[in-house]
């Protein structure tokens, strides 16, 4: 298949990041050693925060999760009387089989700008049709055959480049799933960990002076870490996603790439502020099979004197990559690069000063890949 790998060492100072249900830092067995960990959920979701916050992509490129379909709808039906178009939206929603019960369907749907903005316009196209029963007198809303059809055949996708990427799941409805073109590995430590306790206190401002104690107390867990993290877009995927667009799929791929690279998980940072970027970042495109790197911390990396364990780290991913070029080959063609920060040697990867120097690389795969 045709892809775009990324790699990234990236130490993250004293942080939250990534909790579980308990409120402690997320973590992981690997190689036998406690590993800090993050998840590939949450390293997604700050991507497509990203993805609108940083004007990556226009708002006609990307989607929306929610249950608050009806609401999403009845904005862009602002023009129709309220009563009417609420329940033209309801029959609609329903007869898609998304169940509309106090203005809210039964779970999150994942729905690209140009999905709504198609089903919105179909609904206002319809209103006598999809109010025709409850204007009779009948209690159940039946929707037309035909009109059904046209309502299930909007929900394509949309063009939605993170819908494309991430893909969508709906358990009662699998004709309208999409296929991720995006896997992400879950981060975590090169190194083991121990995870640390911050006992905090709160002083009352208006208590008395001879009141000296706190008003309140507590503890938060947190660690520090060294992370490997990793991801691979499938570009014939992507490209298959976003209906055949070639220029869609580079500008979304390349959004990735930058989103991937400078975003973490938000978890506690008001406390931490662990905002750290990476210190190496590669890339590997071209067409053959995915390789996540991580079995070259399968053995934890362990502090040398001198050495940063972000330094070894480097190292020991230059190391794992080279066993596996010579074990399996190169991707054919290949395009690959990276960006070191770090005091280690990344022997056999060219090498690039800057982002937007190894984005202009990135950019050169794909155009190659994705016109050939």
């Amino acid at each position: 298949m045709k892809l775009l790998e990324v790699h990234v060492i990236q130490t993250v100072a004293p942080s939250n990041l990534n909790r579980d249900d308990t409120g402690s830092p997320k973590d992981a067995l690997f190689g036998g050693f406690r590993r800090a960990r993050i998840s590939s959920q949450a390293q997604k979701r700050a991507v497509r925060v990203a993805f609108k916050e940083w004007s990556l992509l226009s708002q006609a490129e990307v989607a929306v999760r929610t249950k608050r379909l009806l609401e999403a709808l009845l904005e862009r039906l602002k023009d129709v009387p309220g009563d009417k178009a609420k329940l033209a939206v309801e029959n609609a929603l329903n007869a898609l089989g998304f169940g509309v019960k106090g203005g809210r369907t039964e779970y999150l749907l994942f729905l690209g700008a140009g999905e709504l903005d198609r089903l919105a316009g179909l609904i206002r196209n319809n209103l006598e049709a999809l109010t025709a029963q409850e204007a009779k007198g009948k209690k159940k809303a039946e929707v037309d055959g035909e009109l059904k059809k046209a309502l299930e055949k909007v929900l394509d996708g949309g063009k939605a480049v993170d819908l494309a990427l991430f893909g969508r799941m709906l358990a009662d409805r699998p004709e309208f799933g999409v296929d991720a073109a995006c896997q992400v590995a879950h981060a975590l430590s090169t190194h083991k960990v121990d995870r640390e306790f911050d006992f905090y206190t709160a002083v009352d401002d208006l208590n008395p002076k001879e009141d000296t104690g706190a008003g309140m107390m507590g503890d938060v867990e947190f660690y520090s870490a060294t992370m490997y993290r990793y991801a691979v877009v499938n570009l014939d995927k992507l490209l298959e996603n976003l209906q055949g667009d070639q220029e869609l799929a580079r500008k979304g791929a390349l959004a990735f790439l930058e989103a991937f690279a400078l975003t973490l998980p938000s978890g506690k940072q008001n406390s931490f502020a662990a905002h750290n970027p990476p210190l190496f970042l590669a890339f590997r495109a071209g067409v053959g099979m995915p390789r996540n790197l991580a079995t070259a911390f399968e053995r934890p990396i362990w502090p040398k004197e001198g050495k940063a364990l972000s330094d070894l780290s480097v190292e020991a991913l230059a190391r794992e990559w080279a066993k596996f070029d010579r074990a399996y080959g190169p991707l054919s063609p290949e395009w690959k690069g990276a960006l070191n920060l770090t005091e280690g040697e990344a022997e056999g990867l060219p090498l690039v000063q800057s982002l937007p120097e190894l984005r202009g690389k990135v950019e050169e795969a794909l155009r190659a890949l994705l016109e050939g």
